[in-house]
């Protein structure tokens, strides 16, 4: 080759890296080393390989250096320690990293897993979540809301829903109270609170509970879901009843707890804050039976949810912790105590100052008038037992009955109960008594039916109680007399008598008193409330008759056959006596005890129902009711009912004492109100000292004397007898002194005539 001449690169001298051209370059050329080849793949070596993070892949490949113009540097070897000491360190770290290694492996894999599964779950449940609105009301049943005669409302029933509240609407207090009591980090979290977990948890375990058990730290969001019962709505064709369906929603089992804090982030990235908090708000129970915060404000303070303050507020915050046992209307002061801790986590969290808190507690919350009334006591259960169940006790609608109850007289009942028992009656007397107040109609105004008036759901005894009414049954003995012509004035004789009654011998009927006192009128008979001639009148009439009257009036009751039906041998109830006497009242007309007068659907003006009673047809003629009214007024004003006498008032009516005492009645009248008087011990005891014309005639009058005050004084609608004339007489004649001449005359006329003849 010539000199100069440039020699043509070679194929081989491509491939590898040359550091220059010349003689330099062909050097290094030499010098240089081929790149090693890249290290072999790794085999798949199972499960061990997958979570241990990697292992040897064969040889030595990829642990040396590359050359200088290798591609890069492979794995570095460990280095080994150079002491003894290291060495023997390291083989006995050597297992724990091996596990370490192992575990982390699992662990961040299995949490990628499960951050997966759970991500898919939120998606589903997200899916699925309706609107806000479609939530907010979650009653089962509906709820029937109780007004009196003017249309207040006085009393509930069934699962109360005031109306939709949200959390922009209703007072900033009860916001307030709620997140400071219920979550204080509501605003914070994403639908669980790790922190409040783990709190409760801490508190569980040092009051010596199990971990889950008391405390559950469950975030408002939480408490929602649960609410919802996770989406789950009630279908009967899958569930034993609604309480068991109830009672799945509010297991609190570890798994329940897991799909809860699921469906809580599905809320969560649903709804805003604000939306969740008045879903809860709105369907969170109260207590009292009001579902809701408006409904529990109207129930307990008789005002809307957004005017509550602050420590009203704080009370119905504090009830959701246990609504059934701190509702104000089980135990007012618990109530209050519990708001006054409210109050405290408020001022603690900024939502209070000191001073603002301190005012609250110190003028804590009471209840309204009406709720104070305790859900209408016995006269709002009687309504609820008239009306079908499915406008009342199982109603899904919500239902309004307007009711006959006038408050005002339904406090002067329970009152003047109050005031006789306790100034009449020895202390801790077992003795029970019942009121019952109607008009003219049947409209019943007011009932008591027992001492403790303000409960409900017990037994009542103005409706419940078959009591042998005794002499309070006589005016329909003489009722019936007076239709059949008879007058008050009649006489009938007060002396020994007896009769035979079939299968029980010889019955011979006493007075009272066990004397006899002759000769007297009907009306003295029904004053002194004589036995002898009532019985005596009964037989003269007819037992059956007087037995049709009775029905007629009211007295549905099986009524003796025999002649002690005279003297009250049959068994009646209060509400039922109250209203055959408001029948005499009305002019002789029976009566149907109602206190419905109409029912309506909320957001329906069309009635359902009218009024569920009323007049009804006539029994005996206005006339014969008209003197009966007389006889009745002589048994206040003269007879053995004076000590029912009402200043400034006419007033009619009956005493009534059973056989032995066991019962004492007094039912009467004005010419506005009908009331009627039962006392007696509940299981049947003779009562110590007391007749119908002694303490039921002063609790009547206590009664009355309250009913009336204020109102103008009417007389009765009676009708006094006229005075029977006694039989005529035969007049005496009056002998007249002779005429003499006319006398001779005549005696010299007629002795002519025999001499001469005609």
């Amino acid at each position: 080759m010539a000199q100069g001449t440039r020699r043509r690169p070679l194929v081989a001298d491509k491939r590898y890296a040359t550091a220059g051209r010349g003689t330099q370059g062909k050097a290094s050329a030499r010098k240089a080393k081929p790149r090693p080849k890249s290290a072999p793949k790794a085999r798949k070596l199972g499960w061990f390989t997958l979570f241990s993070g990697g292992g040897k892949t064969g040889g030595k490949a990829g642990s040396t250096r590359g050359g200088s113009g290798g591609g890069g540097r492979g794995p570095r070897k460990p280095r080994k320690p150079k002491t003894l000491l290291g060495r023997l360190l390291a083989l006995i770290l050597a297992p724990f990293r091996w596990a370490f290694r192992l575990a982390w492996g699992f662990t961040w894999r299995i949490g990628m897993i499960s951050a997966a599964l759970v991500a898919l779950a939120v998606g589903y449940h997200y899916m699925k979540l309706p609107e806000v609105a479609e939530l907010l009301d979650g009653r089962a049943r509906g709820s029937v809301t109780l007004t009196d005669r003017n249309g207040e409302v006085f009393a509930w029933r069934g699962d109360q829903f005031g109306g939709v509240v949200t959390s922009e609407t209703v007072s900033p207090y009860l916001k307030n109270a709620i997140v400071a009591t219920e979550d204080k980090r509501f605003y914070r979290h994403f639908g669980v609170s790790p922190r409040g977990v783990a709190s409760a948890v801490r508190i569980n375990l040092r009051e010596g509970r199990g971990p889950l058990s008391g405390h559950g730290g469950s975030t408002i969001t939480q408490q929602t879901a649960k609410l919802l019962c996770l989406g789950v709505v009630y279908d009967p064709t899958e569930w034993e009843s609604e309480r068991a369906y109830e009672r799945d929603c509010r297991q609190g089992s570890l798994w329940r707890k897991a799909k809860e804090a699921i469906f809580a982030m599905a809320m969560e990235a649903k709804y805003t804050k604000d939306e969740i908090l008045s879903i809860y708000m709105n369907r969170a129970y109260l207590g009292g039976g009001a579902y809701g915060a408006e409904a529990a404000a109207q129930r307990y303070f008789g005002k809307s949810a957004n005017q509550v303050d602050a420590s009203e507020a704080a009370m119905l915050a504090g009830l959701l912790t246990a609504p059934s046992t701190l509702a104000p209307t089980n135990n007012l002061q618990r109530s209050q105590d519990r708001a006054a801790t409210v109050l405290r986590l408020m001022q603690e969290q900024g939502y209070l100052t000191t001073s603002e808190m301190r005012s609250a507690q110190n003028s804590p919350a009471v209840l309204s008038e009406a709720a104070a009334a305790r859900a209408g006591g016995y006269f709002a259960d009687w309504v609820m037992d008239t009306i079908p169940d499915f406008f009342g006790s199982e109603t899904t609608e919500d239902v309004v009955i307007r009711t006959t109850i006038d408050q005002r007289l339904q406090r002067a009942a329970e009152d003047a109960l109050n005031h006789v028992f306790d100034t009449k009656v020895r202390e801790g007397s077992k003795a029970q008594a019942a009121i019952v107040v109607m008009s003219a109609d049947g409209a019943v105004r007011a009932m008591v039916g027992g001492r403790k008036s303000r409960v409900s759901g017990v037994f009542n005894r103005a409706t419940q109680a078959k009591r042998q009414t005794g002499s309070a049954f006589k005016p329909f003995v003489y009722a019936t007399a007076l239709e059949l012509g008879y007058s008050p004035l009649d006489r009938v004789l007060d002396a020994q008598y007896c009769l035979d009654v079939p299968g029980s011998g010889q019955w011979c009927p006493k007075n009272y008193t066990r004397k006899f006192y002759g000769e007297v009128t009907l009306a003295r008979a029904l004053r002194d409330s004589l036995n002898v001639p009532a019985v005596k009148v009964s037989e003269a009439v007819g037992r059956d008759l007087v037995r049709r009257v009775a029905g007629d009036f009211g007295l549905d009751s099986e009524l003796a056959a025999g002649p002690a039906l005279a003297l009250g041998a049959s068994e009646s109830t209060l509400l039922e006596m109250t209203g055959a006497y408001a029948g005499i009242l009305n002019g002789g007309s029976s009566v149907t005890p109602y206190g419905v007068t109409e029912l309506t659907l909320i957001g329906d003006n069309t009635p359902m129902m009218g009024a569920s009673g009323g007049l009804g047809e006539r029994v005996i003629q206005t006339k014969a009711a008209r003197e009966l009214i007389w006889m009745m007024e002589q048994v206040v004003s003269q007879g053995s009912g004076r000590r029912a006498q009402i200043p400034g008032w006419q007033a009619a009516g009956k005493t009534g004492t059973t056989q032995a005492a066991r019962d004492a009645w007094f039912v009467g009248f004005t010419a506005d109100y009908v009331a009627g008087v039962w006392m007696g011990y509940d299981d049947n005891t003779p009562l110590s000292g007391v007749t119908g014309g002694g303490l039921p005639a002063d609790i009547w009058r206590e009664v009355m004397v309250r009913v009336h005050d204020g109102l103008p004084p009417k007389p009765l609608p009676m009708i006094a007898p006229k005075p029977i004339a006694p039989p005529p007489q035969p007049q005496p004649q009056r002998r007249q002194r002779p005429n003499v001449g006319q006398e001779l005359g005549r005696a010299v006329d007629g002795l002519l005539r025999d001499i001469f003849g005609n």
